[in-house]
């Protein structure tokens, strides 16, 4: 791997929660939950086997049961579904991205049905940074505005419309993106 340049490596560094250790104001998982501040960072990618269903209203737009979980600090999992598992004739490339420091240059997706869409809904990693390549051939979904579930529980988007955390009921909290969460 080619050295690491300064901004990323600033970027990472900036970091100060890495979930080896729980902050005073987190919430303590009782039996069979799981603080999102044991996560660490960088994020963990897993394969998750329970059955992921995204619908539009009517509309399928996903179900999968092999779906990638970024585990990340005081995040919420943000599941990454493959390509291949998506009704891909519902997305249109959508303009801008952004950079996460430890996945690379992400792609905006607008979710398109007839004279309806939902705007930069989706984001992709087709290039990501290494550690990071399960990514590569998969898209994630906001929660806002879709009917997600994990395992047949329904799914809460995480706060603050930025990030796009999943909130299942064995997790607690609190999330970044909520009030007062900028310096997690």
């Amino acid at each position: 791997m080619s050295e690491i340049p300064s901004w990323l490596q600033a970027a990472r560094d900036a970091w100060h929660w890495r979930g080896s250790s729980r902050p005073d104001f987190a919430q303590l998982p009782g039996p069979g939950q799981v603080s999102v501040w044991d996560f660490p960072r960088p994020p963990q990618l897993l394969l998750d086997h329970r059955e992921v269903i995204v619908r539009w209203g009517n509309v399928p737009v996903a179900r999968t049961d092999r779906a990638i979980m970024a585990l990340e600090t005081a995040h919420p999992p943000t599941f990454y579904l493959p390509w291949a598992d998506v009704d891909q004739s519902l997305f249109q490339l959508a303009g801008g991205g952004s950079v996460c420091e430890w996945k690379g240059p992400a792609k905006y997706w607008s979710l398109v049905d007839g004279s309806r869409s939902l705007v930069k809904v989706a984001w992709s990693y087709p290039s990501p940074l290494p550690g990071a390549e399960l990514l590569k051939d998969c898209v994630a979904l906001y929660a806002t505005s879709l009917q997600c579930t994990v395992g047949g529980q329904p799914v809460t988007p995480q706060p603050g419309g930025f990030y796009g955390g999943w909130i299942t009921p064995e997790l607690v909290g609190p999330f970044k993106g909520g009030p007062g969460s900028h310096g997690w």
